[in-house]
């Protein structure tokens, strides 16, 4: 999907000196240049200023169906007492950390070696306070860090925040080309520090990563003493093919492996509650950093959350999930090709929640086509959203998750339209 690029987290203008006619410029630290922002979540402001219908397929959330609001109103009336509206513990409430421990001991997400141990969890402020504490506590100015291209760039933004230097290694159909980070390495004698990665139904490609491929990344990994920051959001909305062990799963209690989860994408995003599944010396070092970003994550949501999990409403939901997901992917996956036959490529995954579709025609810039695909009522996130370097003009991302499939189809009909009259307008 793309070619190994670099690009240094430093910009060249930032030594200028400050134009002497303009007000004094301020003190901002060196960083202030990778602090990118996010296009993603940069799309809802964008969608504010549209009063027409739009089918949204930009945003990776659950529709507003697809939520066990039900239960959660019904739970909110027995946790939301005064004592949980109070600061609670950093590593997160106990009762939550328990009913975690057991929901992933059940369901077969711990590996044997790792169950009992309750003290590799901690509980986060969302998958993203995940993704911080994890490049916060590798990342030195200037360290390399490895991620997948296309890539979800919120956690290649995060790595830059912390002046990390960038290196796109590209994906295909069976994920992160292993090959090119070795050869890159091989080459440069400089091998990543850190190596971000979606193994499992990949954002923004869908795509999962091989077992022949996990077992080298992890291979290449204790080689040369990178950290692997395994995200994944995903990994239990598997609704096609068979399961593929988590990287911590192949290697069980491996200090090299950050875990980063997240609550957001299978039960609700709003509650901003995920956690982090580490080595226990590597957990008491994110106890003290998270202590300076926020103290501890929602105490009321955590509270619901372990309510949610101790009645077993988990379970049933993920299966409505699962089922869910698969039909809305079938139909977004049969309007495109009944829609753009032959002038568009489209990933197949078997779990998740995105379909990346390049066009055939390598001259449909998608951030140019953008404009028009709202104005036709319907949003995407552009493919050169998912790279550092800005690569993938003829790409965009689709979220199946958010939208039923009847509503999917009128979604697609209106990007058709709006790609006819892109083409006919330029």
């Amino acid at each position: 999907m793309s070619t190994t690029s670099m690009h240094p987290a430093t910009s060249a203008s930032q030594n200028q000196p400050a134009d002497q006619s303009q007000s004094p410029a301020l003190p901002y630290a060196r960083r202030r240049d990778q602090l990118v922002g996010s296009v993603i979540d940069a799309s809802t402001t964008v969608l504010a200023q549209y009063d027409h219908d739009i089918v949204k397929f930009g945003m990776g959330a659950p529709a507003p169906d697809m939520l066990p609001a039900a239960d959660f109103a019904r739970i909110a009336a027995q946790v939301f007492s005064p004592e949980n509206f109070t600061y609670g513990e950093t590593k997160g409430e106990p009762v939550l950390i328990d009913a975690l421990h057991e929901y992933l001991t059940s369901t077969d997400q711990i590996p044997p070696e790792q169950q009992g141990n309750r003290d590799r969890l901690l509980i986060t402020s969302g998958g993203m306070q995940g993704l911080d504490l994890g490049f916060k506590l590798f990342v030195t100015p200037g360290d390399l860090v490895a991620c997948e291209s296309p890539t979800y760039t919120n956690g290649s933004a995060t790595a830059m925040s912390y002046e990390a230097e960038i290196l796109e290694i590209p994906v295909d159909e069976e994920g992160m080309q292993i090959d090119a980070l070795v050869d890159h390495t091989r080459r440069t004698g400089r091998a990543p520090k850190v190596i971000y990665t979606v193994p499992t139904f990949q954002n923004p490609a869908g795509v999962t990563m091989s077992l022949p491929r996990r077992e080298r990344l992890l291979e290449f990994a204790h080689r040369h003493r990178s950290v692997i920051i395994e995200d994944n959001p995903y990994g239990m909305l598997r609704f096609e093919g068979e399961s593929l062990p988590a990287l911590s799963d192949l290697s069980p209690n491996d200090p090299l492996i950050f875990g980063v989860r997240t609550f957001s994408k299978f039960v609700a995003p709003g509650l901003r509650v995920g956690w982090i599944d580490v080595d226990p010396e590597v957990r008491e070092l994110a106890v003290n950093a998270k202590q300076t970003m926020d103290s501890c994550a929602p105490v009321p949501n955590q509270h619901l959350i372990a309510r949610w999990l101790q009645e077993g409403g988990a379970d049933s939901h993920v299966e409505v999930l699962r089922k869910a997901y698969r039909e809305r992917k079938v139909a977004m996956s049969e309007g495109l090709a009944r829609l753009f036959p032959g002038e568009v490529r489209a990933t197949d995954p078997d779990g998740g929640f995105f379909l990346w579709v390049t066009f055939e025609d390598e001259s449909i810039n998608t951030e140019d086509l953008m404009t028009t695909a709202l104005e036709e009522g319907v949003a995407y996130i552009p493919g050169p959203a998912f790279s550092p370097a800005g690569n993938f003009s003829n790409a965009l991302r689709l979220c199946f998750a958010s939208a039923a499939p009847d509503r999917i189809d009128d979604g697609l009909q209106r990007l058709r339209r709006a790609v006819d009259r892109y083409l006919a307008e330029r």
